[in-house]
């Protein structure tokens, strides 16, 4: 046995000092080699800490990463609920324009087409109401694509893209419907005032129509700031609201034995449809609710957000023209039927000519077609709902409620409901003919502005097409009176009927194709040509839509000749 000069360093890793016999002791050698000595006495190298405390690292390192685990989950959970919060934010800034398309859907011409359904099938046309509302949808969210798109609103790409007499023609037919819109937006306003107040008579309530308009549209700026911009536009949506709220009234007073499921079963198809007066009173609620002017509105008023993304993004091209890139007018074209694919003509209060870059048009798109069908789907669906509900419940079976007029469905709900009914529903056409008109004479501006490229000031603009509507008005209003006014109410319509299908059909051809639906690379827009046209299912679909109305317009024409005659 080998002497243990060591014995005390040896010792004292034993808690007895002595040697620690059959207990093996890790040692590392001068080569790093690791040995074991057992009872040895022999000097030892200095003991690997390390090799003791491998277990306690090792469940430290495993509780540390149990706590990592832990802490990601809420970690996630939180950036999950921070994005969603920057998404309702950023939704809430698109507010606004959806809102005012939606005004167009619940005009005084939808009043008489939803009263006569009503009283005539009760709740079964309801299906035609949604139906027409689906249709407009996706009507204005095409609307929406062109305008985001292009950065041109339909009649400025009718302008840019389509030759000249075809041009003037479309502008034509459009500024036809415009007036007609108008002139029932006037007749609903003095009726309604006349209505509320009888002393005043039905031709000072079509001149007091072009007043209150003129004087709200002075704080319409679509060039200034976009917070005031946002401003006009909740003025408008309080309108809407305070339509909203009027019906919301109206249900209330509805009797009890009114079946809500009987109301929900009116939005299935039923048998009655294929009658020949529902498919009359059907082709006047689609007419009545899909609005020409309201396609012009959604491509134009979209704009000022795209244009104020890239202002706060820096993306903005340099108003400075190079040699390379010279700056094009709105609408101008280069070659046949093409725009130039960058290039902006730039002044101090806002965008002329001007082109959206890529980031804005994929940022602004989905929250502007989310914004909008919530705005039609809910408060437009709901309004022309609601008139056929309440004249559902209140006049069905009511012979003379099938042809009456706003007079007349004012006394016939005041007589069957309550008399603050027919109050209300005064109120509810006031509110609807007001911010109807308000809508037209902005959209009217920019068919006029887009298709003929108008020069004048904005406030003469607005006067010029606010009068053409106004001056019919009074004349009728004051040749023939109430029955007169109800006639000119009802030819709008059939006007409107007729232009519908001219007017959908370029803006279907526009947003089908990848030459104008297009974002070409220059400036700001990237460095790579993007496809935004239409997939195929969309553009079969576009087709079916515009077949349909097409076929109903011209039925309701058929069948009102008929009726006539």
């Amino acid at each position: 046995m080998m002497a243990n000069p060591g014995g005390a360093g040896a010792g004292a890793d034993h808690p007895g000092g002595g040697e620690s016999p059959g207990v093996s002791t890790p040692v590392i050698d001068s080569n790093n080699q690791s040995s074991s000595k057992t009872g040895s006495t022999a000097h030892l190298p200095n003991p690997n800490p390390e090799g003791d405390a491998l277990p306690l690292i090792r469940s430290l390192h495993e509780r540390a990463n149990s706590l990592s685990r832990s802490g990601g989950g809420s970690s996630s959970l939180r950036t999950r609920l921070n994005t969603a919060k920057r998404a309702v934010i950023t939704f809430g800034k698109f507010v606004g324009p959806g809102f005012m398309v939606a005004v167009a859907y619940i005009d005084p011409g939808n009043y008489a087409t939803d009263v006569a359904a009503g009283a005539s099938y009760q709740f079964r046309l309801l299906f035609v109401v949604l139906l027409s509302n689906i249709f407009a949808i996706f009507l204005q969210t095409l609307s929406i694509k062109l305008g985001t798109v292009s950065g041109l609103n339909l009649a400025e790409a009718c302008r840019a893209f389509l030759p000249r007499w075809l041009n003037y023609l479309l502008y034509g037919m459009a500024e036809g419907a415009i007036i007609a819109t108008d002139i029932a937006e006037v007749i609903g306003t003095a009726i309604a005032i006349n209505l509320l107040i009888p002393q005043i008579p039905l031709v000072a309530g079509c001149a007091l129509s072009i007043l209150e308009v003129m004087l709200i549209l002075v704080f319409y700026r679509p060039t200034g700031s976009i917070r005031g911009l946002r401003t006009f536009e909740y003025f408008v949506m309080g309108l809407v609201l305070a339509v909203v709220i009027c019906f919301c009234i109206q249900l209330s007073l509805i009797k009890e034995t009114t079946s809500v499921g009987e109301v929900f079963r009116g939005y299935l198809p039923s048998r009655e449809l294929i009658e020949q007066k529902a498919l009359y009173q059907a082709c006047g609620i689609l007419g009545a609710t899909v609005m020409p002017h309201s396609l012009y509105l959604g491509s134009g008023i979209v704009q000022a957000r795209l244009y104020d993304f890239d202002v706060k993004s820096g993306l903005l091209p340099s108003p400075t023209p190079t040699s390379s890139e010279s700056p094009t007018p709105p609408g101008e074209t280069e070659g046949r039927g093409r725009r130039r694919g960058s290039g902006s003509n730039w002044s101090d209060d806002g965008p002329k000519g001007y082109i959206p870059s890529l980031d804005a048009i994929r940022h602004s798109l989905k929250y502007s077609v989310a914004e909008l069908a919530l705005a039609l789907f809910s408060f437009a669906l709901f309004v022309n709902s609601a008139i056929l509900i309440v004249a559902g419940a209140a006049l069905y079976n009511t012979p003379e409620a099938v042809d009456a007029d706003l007079f007349g469905i004012h006394d016939l709900l005041a007589k069957s409901i309550a008399p603050i009914a027919g109050t209300v529903f005064a109120l509810a056409l006031l509110f609807s003919g007001v911010s109807a008109g308000i809508v037209c004479t902005i959209a009217g501006q920019m068919v006029s502005e887009g298709a003929l490229k108008w020069t004048i000031r904005p406030w003469l603009r607005r006067l010029i097409t606010r009068s053409i509507s106004i001056v019919p008005s009074i004349v009728i209003a004051a040749a023939v009176g109430r029955e007169g006014l109800d006639a000119a109410l009802n030819g709008s319509q059939v006007a409107l009927s007729i232009v519908l299908p001219f007017i959908t059909a370029p803006l279907i051809y526009f947003t089908s194709l990848d030459k104008f639906m297009m974002v070409r690379p220059g400036m700001a827009r990237g460095a790579a040509v993007v496809k935004m046209a239409n997939s195929w299912w969309v553009t079969c679909f576009g087709v079916v839509v515009w077949l349909i109305i097409t076929v109903m317009n011209v039925a309701n024409l058929v069948l009102l000749g008929k009726d006539g005659s």
